[in-house]
């Protein structure tokens, strides 16, 4: 299976966590337990980077909208990166495109947030 996982923290409150390859139903557990570590450890804002990402399904969505659902008491925020049409097209026919805001790449995601 073509999936691996990486977290780093920016500042006090900011981290990128990056996925590669496959994110679904088998590899989106994996995920979902990283995210809600870092919003454990007192993240507020988290930047899901996508960019070497080939695929997502629901599960991922879940897990991204259960992110913003834990972040958002705290004045928190959930960003995401992803130049890939294929799936920021998934984002915009669910409506979630609307939730969160997709920047084109990670340095500018990391420039507008915090």
């Amino acid at each position: 299976m073509n999936f691996d996982i990486s977290t780093e923290q920016l500042g006090e409150g900011t981290y990128v966590i990056a996925l590669s390859g496959e994110v679904d139903l088998y590899t989106a557990p994996e995920f979902k337990q990283q995210l809600l570590e870092v919003i454990g450890n007192g993240a507020k804002n988290v930047i899901v980077d996508f960019s070497s990402t080939t695929f997502i399904d629901s599960t991922t969505l879940g897990v991204l909208v259960g992110g913003v659902k834990r972040l958002r008491p705290n004045d928190g925020q959930l960003s995401l990166v992803c130049s890939d049409r294929n799936i920021t097209k998934i984002f915009e026919i669910t409506g979630l495109d609307r939730v969160f805001t997709i920047y084109p790449t990670r340095e500018e995601a990391v420039s507008q947030v915090g």
